[in-house]
């Protein structure tokens, strides 16, 4: 079992990965593989609604790391999406990569669990936690709970190992990503493996 940890900072060492470690290595700790996936600091294009994606073949864009992130995306068991905070919401790549992320690859993810871990020197992190999460709620995946809102606070990648509450959550995060992991996998073969799939109704406020 494998889970792919996804940090959308520009600072590729920063306190985003910190967090994002700190998860990995409790994973680590209970026998369970993870990966901690940059999404670098160049360009990244914001998803245009051509629909191109839904031929099955990625992202029509191939000039950032989106489909090459999504391609390891198809064969994880689970998901932590990292972003600090801009200006109190996730910084504008990792939007942009999360929205191409999920409509390109949403349904290899669907069935999931996934968790948000956001960061910040001080504000911001509740409205870009729930930010994140929407994706998570909206794409049939299980949300890994923790002991608070998954963040941390610092300037720097050393403050982030003094916030010794964010370490906490981090790691439990790191846990209930194990734990749930082990509960799918004991489920393989038998009744329980998956939900009964309710066919989604579309409307709008129109008709």
């Amino acid at each position: 079992m494998k889970v792919l940890l996804l940090n959308g900072s520009p600072n590729k060492n920063g306190c985003t990965n910190a967090a994002l470690s700190i998860v990995a290595d409790e994973l680590t700790k209970q026998g369970i593989e993870s990966e901690i996936v940059w999404l670098g600091n160049g360009p990244v294009r914001g998803c245009i609604g051509c629909g191109g994606c839904m031929k099955g073949n990625g992202c029509v864009f191939n000039d950032d790391p989106l489909n090459a992130i999504g391609e390891k995306a198809k064969s994880a068991d689970g998901y932590v999406f990292g972003a600090p905070v801009h200006y109190a919401s996730p910084n504008g790549a990792m939007v942009a990569a999360m929205d191409r992320l999920f409509y390109a690859y949403g349904g290899y993810m669907k069935l999931k669990p996934a968790a948000s871990v956001v960061s910040a020197r001080r504000a911001g992190t509740t409205a870009s936690y729930d930010a994140l999460n929407k994706y998570i709620g909206i794409n049939d995946m299980i949300q890994v709970p923790s002991t608070y809102w998954n963040m941390v606070h610092g300037s720097k990648a050393e403050d982030v190992l003094k916030d010794e509450e964010g370490v906490s959550i981090m790691r439990a995060i790191g846990s209930n990503m194990a734990w749930l992991l082990k509960l799918l996998q004991s489920t393989k073969g038998t009744e329980l493996e998956k939900p009964v799939l309710i066919p989604k109704a579309r409307t709008n406020f129109i008709r």
